[in-house]
């Protein structure tokens, strides 16, 4: 669920080679433990569809599921852009943030650039994101979009609190694939998946690095 996003109880056995039977016993270990959700539906994306009949449950890691892995962030970063925000403002903090963001742009551009056809840039993009730690995935929203995922957020617990890396996160996935995107959810904010909207027509938005 991680690097693949929400997902069925079928689906996970598929993807383990284990039995549903099984799958399911450790699903309901993780719910009693708070460490997955169910739902009817994904959050995004055609996950767990089924012909008639009651949906398939289907299954995402909670914030708390998500901190048994890797965050880079505690709550001494947390106290230090309190801190910021209270003696400088909230711009200071988004300042901060872009800084930040500045560096993986700078890291992901000569990979984003490589690809000619501007269709795959955002596959492009998404695969720097997973060596990151991101676990990006790229699905088809429509025939002129798509949806970038990113189902795990190496910042997720700073960004509960500060928006601003989202923010700036957002405006770097602008210049690097020349698009106007649209976040449509993040995992800061509680969603299950970090989504964003990217037209496959490039518009005019500038690609200069930060």
């Amino acid at each position: 669920m991680l690097d693949e996003g929400p997902a069925t109880a079928t689906e996970l056995a598929r993807r383990l080679e284990l039995t549903p039977a099984m799958v399911r016993r450790h699903l309901d270990e993780l719910l009693a433990d708070g460490d997955v959700a169910p739902s009817d539906r994904a959050p995004f994306g055609p996950v767990g569809q089924r012909g008639r009949g009651r949906p398939a449950r289907v299954y995402s890691m909670t914030s708390q599921g998500r901190g048994v892995f890797d965050q880079e962030y505690d709550d001494v970063a947390v106290g230090a852009l309190r801190f910021l925000a209270d003696r400088d403002g909230d711009d200071a903090v988004l300042e901060f943030a872009r800084q930040r963001v500045s560096e993986l742009e700078r890291r992901y551009r000569p990979v984003v650039d490589s690809v000619a056809d501007a269709s795959r840039r955002v596959a492009a993009l998404a695969a720097a994101l997973t060596a990151d730690g991101y676990a990006a995935s790229v699905t088809p929203a429509s025939s002129t979009a798509d949806q970038l995922c990113q189902h795990h957020c190496p910042v997720a617990h700073v960004a509960e609190e500060f928006p601003q890396f989202c923010e700036a996160e957002t405006e770097a996935f602008e210049r690097l694939l020349g698009s106007h995107v649209t976040r449509l959810a993040t995992i800061g904010h509680g969603d299950g998946v970090c989504t964003t909207h990217v037209p496959r027509v490039t518009t005019s938005v500038g690609r200069n690095a930060s």
